[in-house]
């Protein structure tokens, strides 16, 4: 079978390509474990800030001209197939980013504690932390229960679909906001900006 045409497998060859990559370099354990951390939070940042980024660029606009378009399909696909399981990727894709970042300020020596206090060496990364957790709240508290009465998971009025819209779309575009920020102060740590 081709592990291609699967996305598990395709997913677990890739895991597993990465990790003899990884064990073919060598250097010390513990920089190993931290690598592994920091890899792991940017693979999980990706899923979660590349979905933020669809979102917000191309299925909610796609969403508005398909509910325009009187003669096309409609966003009913989108909605019933698409966006279900694209929001299941992006808020585990964002618990998953905020724990192996957590667990990546530990192993750096750090301390999430150090980042939230931004304490003298851990500053912009600690910016990063608190926009990170920000926007973690945002889908958790914010889009992720309006979603679903947009989407009709829950039972919801049509004015309370209407308000979770403005809700879920304003905490939404907080996040693409923020994530420009906050992945300077995440890259920046890496690449000398001040500490």
């Amino acid at each position: 079978m081709n592990p291609l045409k699967s996305i598990p497998a395709t997913i677990t060859l890739g895991f597993v390509a990465a990790i003899v990559i990884a064990l073919l370099i060598g250097g010390e354990v513990s920089n190993r474990v931290w690598s592994l951390t920091v890899w792991l939070h940017v693979f999980f940042g990706v899923i979660w800030i590349g979905l933020l980024y669809y979102f917000n660029f191309v299925q909610v606009p796609s969403i508005a001209a398909a509910a325009a378009d009187t003669g096309g399909p409609g966003p009913a696909a989108i909605n019933k197939y698409v966006a279900p399981r694209a929001l299941l990727w992006f808020r585990w894709g964002a618990v998953a980013t905020w724990l192996t970042g957590a667990a990546a300020l530990e192993a750096a020596g750090w301390g999430i504690a150090d980042a939230f206090l931004l304490k003298e060496g851990v500053r912009i990364i600690g910016i990063g932390t608190w926009l990170g957790t920000i926007m973690l709240f945002n889908v958790w508290v914010l889009i992720w229960p309006n979603q679903k009465k947009i989407l009709g998971i829950v039972t919801a009025t049509p004015e309370a679909i209407a308000k979770a819209k403005v809700v879920a779309l304003m905490a939404s575009r907080t996040n693409a906001l923020l994530s420009i920020p906050m992945l300077m102060c995440m890259v920046g740590m890496m690449h000398g900006l001040p500490l």
